[in-house]
C-alpha cells in the first residue's frame, strides 16, 4: 500500500470576507463615513475654505466668519465632522492592526496603491487631529475672532517641521480620500467591470492631483504672505469705515 502523502497549503493571504455578525455593519459604516461626511468635509475644507486663502487674508477671514456664523455650529461640527472622523479613524486603526500586508506576495500596482491608502490613513488621522486641535481649540478662538485666522495658521506654518508635517499630512489625506472613492465604488458595486473600474481609478488619481495642488497652493500662500495679526487686534478686518457725512443742503 503506497504511503499517503500530504501537501502543505500554499502560503498566501486569507480570502477577503464580508465579515461576520456585526462586523459587516461596522465595516460598511466605516466605508460610508469615509465618503460622507468625512470626505465631503475634506473637499470643502481643501477646495473651498482653505482655497480662499489664495485670495488673501481678508477672503480667508470672511470664510471663517461665515462658517462660524452658521446656526448650531458646535452641534453641526460635533455630529457631522468630529464624531465621524473619530469613528472612521479609530475603526480604521483597528482594521489596520488586524490586517496583514501581502505586497510581497502580490506586488501588483493596485495592491501597492491599496497598501498606500491604508498607511496614509494613519498619517492623515494624526494630521487631522493635530490640525483640528491647534487651529480650533488651542490659542485664540477663531469663531469669536475670525480675523485672526490667517495669522494663526501662519504661525503654525512658520515652524519648518510643522510646515513639512502639514505638507505630508495634506498629501496623505488627499490620497486616502481620493483612492478611497475608488475602493468605495468597487466595494458597494457602484462601478463594476474591469474597464469601468480602470477609468474610475484614473479619475480618482486625477482628483488627487487637483486636491493636492490646491492644498499645496494654499500652504504656499500662507508662507509667502507677510505675517498677519493673530490676536484680537485682527478684528479690525471687519471694521468698516464710518459713512461720510452728508453735505449741507443749500437753502438759498
Amino acid at each position: 500500500m503506497a504511503a499517503s502523502t500530504t501537501t502543505s497549503p500554499r502560503s498566501g493571504v486569507q480570502p477577503i470576507r464580508a465579515g461576520q455578525g456585526h462586523e459587516f455593519f461596522w465595516r460598511r459604516l466605516h466605508s460610508l463615513t469615509g465618503i460622507i461626511p468625512v470626505g465631503a468635509f475634506l473637499v470643502e475644507h481643501i477646495l473651498v475654505s482653505n482655497a480662499t486663502a489664495i485670495n488673501g487674508p481678508q477672503a480667508y477671514a470672511n470664510q471663517v466668519k461665515f462658517l462660524a456664523s452658521l446656526p448650531l455650529v458646535i452641534f453641526l461640527e460635533s455630529l457631522f465632522i468630529w464624531l465621524p472622523i473619530a469613528f472612521h479613524g479609530g475603526y480604521g486603526v483597528y482594521l489596520w492592526l488586524r490586517g496583514k500586508s501581502n505586497v510581497a506576495d502580490y506586488p501588483w500596482a493596485g495592491n501597492w496603491m491599496y497598501t498606500l491608502q491604508r498607511y496614509t490613513g494613519l498619517i492623515a488621522f494624526v494630521y487631522i487631529g493635530w490640525h483640528v486641535y491647534h487651529t480650533r481649540f488651542a490659542g485664540i478662538d477663531l469663531h469669536a475672532h475670525p480675523g485672526a485666522s490667517f495669522g494663526k495658521v501662519q504661525l503654525e506654518l512658520a515652524v519648518t517641521w510643522q510646515f513639512l508635517f502639514y505638507v505630508v499630512g495634506l498629501l496623505c489625506a488627499c490620497w486616502h480620500f481620493c483612492y478611497g472613492i475608488f475602493l468605495f465604488c468597487a466595494k458597494w458595486g457602484i462601478v463594476s467591470g474591469r474597464k469601468g473600474q480602470q477609468k474610475l481609478q484614473v479619475a480618482c488619481i486625477i482628483f488627487f492631483f487637483v486636491m493636492a495642488g490646491v492644498g499645496l497652493a494654499s500652504l504656499a500662500t500662507f508662507r509667502s504672505t507677510p505675517q498677519q495679526p493673530a490676536g484680537e487686534s485682527a478684528d479690525q478686518l471687519f471694521r468698516t469705515a464710518p459713512a461720510p457725512a452728508a453735505a449741507p443742503m443749500d437753502n438759498r
